[in-house]
């Protein structure tokens, strides 16, 4: 609660008006039923027709006020609830977006966006109805029992006792449901992330023919998720019944005490009509009492799941600008631009390493090939580099420095990275290729597809650069994401290159081509290519084999043909032997 409380400071003059503003509109709403006492005592009883007309437009003056107040309270809450819980979303993906891999990986996906979009809307609506109705219902409680007590004690003390019975069933219910509504919001997460896994992956549920399967997964989970949702919904409905039942005995037994005391002539009728009026209050502001509690009981739920998120920080710490420039100037020139040395890799929560044991030096323009099989560490070697994981042992060093020691803008600045999974945004090609570099002109856009071998579809489509992309490039082909992702990358004018496995989609000439005219670049970059497919890599200055997450073997084509046994499993599996020559199968 504490992120919430904080981001409420911003908005303390919202705050406090509008409790203030409701409390105003209860009070005139405390005065009606003794202007009610004085028409039925004064008005009635003495046939005062005057007196009458002026004491309901006093109570038609009193209804204007209230609602000026109650609409002046609602605006002064709905501008504190909607910008408090705007801003604890923005903090909320700042803080998601300076979390590792590792860290999100743990949380999940589906989970994150639950609490960005339905937990932040319920503590939304718990704000505002905080704001509006905390201090207003027990202001209207206990100022009717007082204003029953300023008209007679004996029948008030019915008050005393139904009060607090009221309290208990209310106060009991929400130590009920608190914590159901808790898991109510986890079956939620459940639910969305398989609806995200379905939709994500609709293609190759149809490609399977498991729709029915995926379908009867997903109703179990809607299901579980409704009986959650309809057991506390049926706890939540014992509020009402019951404080009807507690009020409405209340009612009876003072209609009854009254009519005793009126007859006794301690009272009169006008005073029994201001008490049962007094006791309705309560009634009305009870219900909306437990329905607050309600709705508090979600948003703190939905607020310590948020909280949850707030109290995860980010697991790696980066260098400062001026120590790292201390230290980029006293490792002089460097020999290598990537240096791993006895590197291991486990992930959190994986019971064994995935990666031990590497020791690679990679000198300036070298291109090193990487290869293996699935699940053998290929992706962890490259994922060290820009350090979106942490070496668990040994280091890695870009240029003589250990990424530990760089600013992560420093160090990003110099690679270039396409992921494994092609992924574009909405909007144009131009918008995508400067998310490689924001002040990048045409002709370096230009020059980037070029070597990706992408500008002859974009030049074919209609606006070039302006050509529209829909969310995940899908009116793109697999190998046209592919080709633009790198272009992306290239724009950047990184010192490295990374390709995970990003030529998979192009065919073996359209692969070749980019591979020539990346070495064929002015500025020789270091490249990293993570490939499946041996004739991308066979031309590299050094090839890494891994196995397992260990090295196999590490040196040129040759060498590794020649007396690494896994390399050469990997290589005749796609080449066979012909008459003492290679030649592709």
């Amino acid at each position: 609660m504490k992120h919430l409380l904080g981001f409420l400071k911003n908005y303390k003059k919202e705050s406090i008006l509008a409790p203030l503003f409701k409390m105003l509109e209860a009070l005139f709403e405390l005065f009606v039923p003794l202007v009610m006492k004085k028409i039925i005592d004064v008005g009635i009883a003495n046939g005062d027709r005057p007196y009458i007309v002026k004491m309901c437009l006093v109570m038609v003056t009193l209804g204007i006020i209230g609602l000026t107040c109650s609409l002046t309270a609602q605006y002064f809450a709905a501008k504190a609830a909607v910008g408090c819980s705007t801003k604890l979303r923005h903090a909320l993906f700042s803080h998601i977006q300076s979390l590792t891999w590792s860290e999100i990986d743990e949380l999940g996906t589906s989970t994150l966006i639950t609490r960005m979009t339905s937990d932040i809307n319920q503590v939304q609506s718990g704000v505002n109805m905080v704001l509006r109705l905390f201090m207003r219902s027990p202001f209207i409680v206990f100022g009717a029992m007082i204003m029953a007590f300023t008209i007679d004690v004996k029948a008030a003390l019915i008050f005393v006792v139904t009060i607090p019975l009221l309290s208990v069933v209310v106060f009991g219910i929400m130590m009920l449901t608190m914590p159901l509504f808790k898991k109510v919001q986890k079956g939620l997460d459940r639910v969305l992330g398989k609806t995200r896994e379905n939709l994500t992956g609709v293609r190759v549920i149809r490609a399977f023919a498991q729709e029915p399967q995926e379908i009867e997964e997903f109703e179990e989970s809607n299901t579980l998720l409704t009986r959650l949702q309809m057991r506390v919904g049926r706890i939540s409905a014992l509020t009402n019944p019951l404080t009807y039942i507690i009020v409405n005995l209340a009612i009876a037994l003072l209609i009854w005490v009254g009519a005793l005391r009126v007859d006794a002539g301690l009272i009169t009728q006008g005073a029994v009509v201001a008490l049962v009026n007094y006791m309705s209050q309560i009634l009305v502001e009870l219900v909306k009492l437990a329905n607050l509690i309600v709705t508090i009981t979600k948003a703190l739920a939905c607020a310590g799941r948020i909280e949850k998120v707030f109290e995860i920080q980010p697991g790696m710490v980066y260098g400062d600008a001026a120590a790292y420039t201390d230290k980029r100037a006293a490792a002089g020139t460097p020999e290598y631009a990537v240096e791993f040395r006895n590197v291991g890799l486990t992930y959190r929560g994986a019971g064994a390493e995935s990666l031990s044991g590497l020791n690679l030096k990679v000198k300036p323009g070298e291109t090193v090939g990487i290869i293996g099989g699935t699940g053998s560490g290929k992706s962890s070697v490259i994922n060290l580099i820009p350090r979106y994981y942490d070496a668990t042992e040994g280091e890695v060093l870009v240029n003589g420095v250990n990424v530990k020691d760089y600013p992560m803008e420093t160090l990003r600045d110099r690679i270039g990275m396409v992921m494994q999974k092609a992924v574009l945004f909405t909007g144009t090609i131009r918008d995508n290729m400067k998310w490689g570099r924001g002040d990048a002109s045409d002709e370096e856009m230009y020059a980037a597809l070029d070597t990706a071998q992408a500008r002859e579809f974009v030049e074919t489509k209609e606006g070039g650069l302006d050509a529209k992309i829909v969310q995940g490039g899908k009116n793109l082909s697999g190998g046209q994401k592919q080709r633009l992702t790198i272009a992306r990358a290239l724009v950047r004018r990184p010192d490295i290159l990374i390709l995970d496995d990003s030529a998979s989609a192009l065919d073996y000439a359209t692969d070749a081509k980019l591979r020539r005219a990346l070495r064929e670049m002015d500025d020789r970059l270091t490249v990293f290519i993570v490939s499946q497919r041996a004739a991308s890599i066979l031309h590299a200055d050094q090839i890494v084999v891994l196995d397992d997450g260990r090295v196999a073997g590490i040196g040129k084509h040759e060498e590794l043909l020649a007396g690494c046994s896994v390399y050469q499993e990997i290589y005749y599996s796609q080449f066979k032997k012909e008459d003492g020559r290679e030649a592709r199968a």
